[in-house]
């Protein structure tokens, strides 16, 4: 029995977590093994560009904060919450 893979959005249209469930879902259908090798491929494929598309947003989402913080981001550590108290 044939698996459907979930109906490709236009990125422009795909929110971050919708994207991500979609992968997700890819992931599961292709680790279940029972997707045929073309229906492998294209998911491989639809995979890899949300992958793509995911980096980006995050990137973007990245900068944005880094523009409001002015550029005073610093590494998130146990250590250093624990001295600020």
């Amino acid at each position: 029995m044939s698996k459907k893979l979930p109906t490709p959005a236009t990125d422009q249209a795909l929110s971050f977590e919708q994207a991500t469930i979609e992968l997700q879902q890819l992931v599961a259908q292709m680790e279940a093994g029972d997707l045929p090798l073309e229906t492998s491929i294209a998911a491989y494929k639809r995979g890899s560009e949300l992958v793509k598309y995911c980096a980006a947003q995050l990137d973007k989402v990245e900068h944005q904060i880094k523009i409001l913080e002015g550029d005073m981001l610093k590494p998130f550590s146990a250590h250093s919450e624990e001295s600020e108290e």
